[in-house]
């Protein structure tokens, strides 16, 4: 099922979904037992390794160790399957640098494989000699535009970058403005306009690297969740209908398709 990257000029998209306890509801007040955050989280991952093998193509999968030691059929799922596992930290809601070494290990010990990629949950700001140190190849924890109250990365790069001995690779932004193509986007912007600002990006920079989360793909307009309709918009069925129509579009323009590790391996190199 995986697509090859050894054209590093052939452009390409890499898909990854945070996949993690589903903890947002608490940014919002409202309070989910842990085993509802995991079996939220892994419902929805259920549905995207469903409709990916549909679609053949491959992606890469940040994982939590506390969402992974709790679905270890998913996550052997996703290797067998040929997606990537990387690491999004030991917790989502909790961090220590010594989490950086110790949630590699033990991915690698759930999956039986080499876990090379890291995301700090939330996109948050991470020391990367510490990364390194903990053996990693590369970070995905960049989102390189300015939203008040979360990031302030607009002047920092926007597209694929060595720094010291990391490959970082940010989250997909259009040229010039900036306008982030991550998962809120997806939900809120119409689909013409979000397709338009893919087509500019690709062609300008070869790639695309969009992130989700599981529980996108159910229906996050429940009261329990106490979510803000930003959030909830086009999630559940509708989430999987727009996806699905999405990654019709992506295959029709003839994109191909790859995991950010053979990404950053290809990198590494130049």
């Amino acid at each position: 099922m995986k697509v090859s990257g050894e054209n590093p000029n052939q452009n390409t998209v890499f898909l990854s979904f945070d996949i993690e306890e589903f903890d947002m509801p608490e940014e919002y007040g409202k309070v989910l037992s842990f085993e509802e955050q995991i079996k939220i989280s892994a419902e929805g991952t259920k549905i995207i390794l469903d409709l990916l093998r549909e679609h053949k193509i491959c992606a890469t999968f940040f994982s939590t160790v506390a969402f992974a030691s709790h679905a270890t059929e998913l996550i052997s799922r996703i290797v067998v399957e040929g997606h990537e596992l990387a690491s999004h930290g030991y917790f989502h809601s909790q961090f220590e640098n010594k989490h950086l070494l110790e949630s590699r290990v033990a991915l690698e010990k759930i999956s039986g494989k080499s876990v090379t990629g890291f995301r700090m949950a939330r996109m948050m700001p991470v020391e990367d000699n510490a990364i390194a140190d903990a053996g990693y190849l590369y970070n995905s924890s960049l989102n390189p535009v300015y939203l008040p109250g979360r990031y302030n990365n607009f002047f920092k790069p926007r597209t694929v970058f060595h720094k010291g001995r990391l490959v970082q690779i940010p989250a997909s932004a259009t040229p010039i403005i900036r306008l982030p193509l991550f998962w809120l986007s997806f939900h809120n912007l119409p689909q013409s306009l979000y397709r338009m600002a893919c087509r500019y990006t690709i062609n300008t920079d070869h790639y695309l690297n969009i992130y989700f989360h599981p529980w996108e793909f159910i229906d996050l307009t429940q009261s329990k969740f106490g979510l803000p309709k930003f959030v909830s918009k086009n999630s559940g069925t509708l989430m999987i209908t727009r996806f699905n129509s999405w990654i019709a579009w992506l295959k029709q323009q003839h994109f191909q398709f790859n995991t950010l590790s053979e990404f950053a391996e290809l990198q590494k190199q130049k």
